[in-house]
């Protein structure tokens, strides 16, 4: 389904108003503060992430309403603290994107994406008199596994990287050894380090053969969680809890969960 731009511009409009309303009239809404919002933005957003994970594009349409009722919401805590409002937020997203984009408006020439990245990544450095630094960019609150596939993208796109994907995996063997070596040593500090080294290698070997890592695990997350589901499912279907069956019985339902999912 296509709308004009100015069916477009109409919908934003009467949310807009509707939101307006509400900010008056319902007392829910007319409580709310940036600091109240925070926790249910995350969670919409967790939300729109498991609906654009399973491809259903009816649930990513209302998730995404959901996320843009946020946008909106804070835009207009912003202007009744007169300090911006979504004309401001619009404007300010329409000039970066402009600015950022000098291959499409303006007369720098890119062959690929992986020039786009690099180009975007000297521009955002530029953006405030080049007093930013590379890693600036990536927020501190952002979850582990996130925030290790961003610095390394980002210092990637500056140069700091491997030659050829292969090279990674004698980075990953390395770090396996490592860990090894101090799991023998029973130092639980060390074995900490040297496990937080291995992880940030894998990504990084993710990362170089273009695979998304957080959406890998989770994959893996929902493979095992199904597999788990039918051991347990199985097990009760013999009268028995998890607790009474044995790790042979339960390797047995777990490999037949693998080949039943074989034939689907």
């Amino acid at each position: 389904m296509k709308h004009s731009l100015s069916e477009k511009t109409e919908a934003l409009g009467r949310v807009i108003e509707t939101l307006d309303i509400l900010r008056k009239e319902c007392p829910w809404d007319r409580k709310q503060t940036n600091e109240s919002l925070r926790p249910n933005t995350i969670e919409e957003t967790y939300e729109l992430c498991e609906a654009l994970l399973a491809d259903d594009n009816e649930n990513i349409s209302k998730e995404l309403g959901d996320v843009l009722l946020h946008v909106l919401f804070y835009s207009k805590i912003g202007e009744e603290k007169d300090a911006f409002d979504i004309a401001d937020v619009a404007d300010k997203l329409n000039k970066k994107l402009i600015f950022r984009h000098p291959h499409v408006f303006g007369d720098t020439h890119v062959d690929d994406s992986t020039q786009v990245e690099h180009n975007w990544e000297q521009i955002k450095l530029k953006e405030k008199g080049g007093n930013r630094t590379v890693l600036a960019g990536v927020p501190s609150s952002l979850p582990a596994l996130i925030k290790a596939y961003r610095v390394q993208e980002k210092a990637s796109n500056v140069g700091f990287d491997w030659e050829t994907p292969r090279q990674v995996w004698d980075k990953v063997k390395e770090e396996i050894v490592e860990v090894e070596a101090e799991v023998d040593s029973a130092n639980h500090d060390r074995i900490e380090e040297e496990f937080g080294d291995l992880l940030f290698s894998l990504i990084n070997a993710a990362r170089l053969y273009k695979i998304n890592p957080e959406n890998a695990l989770e994959k893996a997350n929902r493979k095992f969680i199904r597999r788990f589901n039918y051991v347990e499912e199985q097990i009760g279907k013999s009268g028995k809890n998890m607790k009474d069956a044995s790790l042979d019985e339960m390797d047995r339902l777990w490999n037949e969960a693998k080949l039943n999912e074989c034939k689907l």
